[in-house]
């Protein structure tokens, strides 16, 4: 094996064995956490590539500018909805920037009056993360609109609050029904490797969660339960005043998520560029996910007063919000034909309803004390006719 397929975190992996031998089996949960986010030596903490050719993944923003330019069109017609005051735009999660930087670039170029008066707060507890963003994203901070914070330095707003892939990265509990019993999965250390044992629940809301879910999970079944996006909405809800929260990641329906054909659940690792089911390699050195439960975060939210705008594929609000005429006007200012080719290649990325980024990523945004507009994001036009005259 080569110095990549055994990287791994020998300092991380040396923390999780001792306490586990302090304490005895963890759950899942505090296992991926602490491989995702330890102060030090965490995935998304430490000082390494993750997005990008040279890292483990793509992400949409990543991808091209275009995601981001279209995100701030429906920003700005939220924006005109609450009447065009000063308006608070917060992203959590923002990786190197990309969302953040194009969003702005958009809103400067498109809509000085809302950029004029925009607040961009990043919620971020990355050290490395804060640094690429501040190298990115210096034009914008030297003009006062962007600053950093904690989640619990935020104070009430009214505005727009946006993730794109933060959701699926939280840390998940594992349960299994096992001959009509729920049962949970915890990490040992037994004889040089990581084993799965399985326990009693360790929260009472991991049985609650199937029964909001309104589908119980099947005998013989494994699934993820994201108890921190139920707690992390619930805490957005209670900051913002009146305005719109925006979460992009890939994920379903309760239905289809805890569907009884879906046996073995929906986590997944990601180590340059290749997936795998294996969380216990790689340690602190992949990035560990699962598909994020979009009918929980609509429960959620409605609970709080929120109300569900829209829902659907990552291509359907891309195309509502001009996606089509955006590349022809790329296109157009693209005299080489080779790299007009290149450029619809990649923008195809975005789009591509067939098991891509298109049709596995889906948008949820939910509003309160805006009403029930009609959203950009919501005009009705069909990808799939569209796709063969950009081939």
């Amino acid at each position: 094996m080569n110095d990549i397929e055994n990287e791994e975190s020998a300092e991380l992996k040396a923390e999780i064995i001792s306490l586990i031998e302090r304490q005895g089996p963890i759950s899942f949960a505090r296992y991926m956490e602490l491989c995702l986010y330890h102060p030090q030596y965490g995935y998304y903490t430490s000082s390494r590539t993750r997005i990008g050719k040279q890292g483990d993944f793509f992400t949409s923003s990543s991808v091209h500018s275009i995601f981001g330019r279209l995100i701030a069109r429906q920003v700005v017609q939220i924006w005109q909805i609450m009447g065009e005051g000063p308006f608070t735009l917060i992203e959590q999660g923002a990786g190197e920037g990309f969302l953040c930087l194009d969003l702005l670039d958009a809103l400067a170029d498109e809509a000085p009056e809302l950029y004029a008066q925009v607040e961009y707060h990043i919620v971020e507890l990355s050290p490395d993360h804060r640094s690429r963003q501040a190298e990115r994203l210096a034009d914008h901070v030297s003009s006062g609109r962007i600053h950093w914070c904690e989640f619990e330095e935020l104070e009430t707003f009214s505005g727009c609050f946006l993730s794109n892939e933060l959701v699926d990265a939280f840390p998940v509990h594992l349960v299994e029904k096992q001959n009509s019993q729920l049962l949970e999965v915890m990490v040992n250390w037994v004889e040089g490797r990581f084993v799965e044992e399985l326990g009693p629940l360790t929260d009472l809301r991991l049985a609650e969660y199937f029964d909001l879910s309104q589908y119980p999970l099947v005998d013989g079944n494994r699934a993820e339960v994201n108890l921190a996006s139920l707690d992390w909405l619930e805490r957005v809800s209670q900051k913002m005043e009146r305005g719109a929260v925006l979460t992009i990641d890939y994920g379903y329906p309760a239905a289809e998520l805890l569907a009884p054909w879906r046996r073995a659940g929906t986590l997944l690792c990601y180590h340059r560029h290749q997936s795998s089911d294996n969380p216990y390699q790689h340690v602190g050195c992949q990035d560990i996910t699962a598909h994020v439960n979009f009918s929980l975060l609509e429960k959620v939210a409605g609970e709080q007063g929120f109300e569900t705008l829209y829902f659907g594929e990552q291509y359907r609000f891309l195309m509502g919000l001009g996606f089509l005429e955006e590349l022809i006007r790329l296109q157009a200012l693209e005299t080489d034909p080779k790299r007009a080719q290149a450029l619809r290649m990649t923008l195809k990325n975005l789009i591509l309803p067939d098991g891509g980024m298109g049709e596995s990523f889906k948008v949820l945004l939910q509003a309160k004390g805006i009403g029930r507009p009609e959203l950009l994001c919501a005009r009705r036009i069909s990808a799939i006719d569209l796709l063969p005259g950009m081939m």
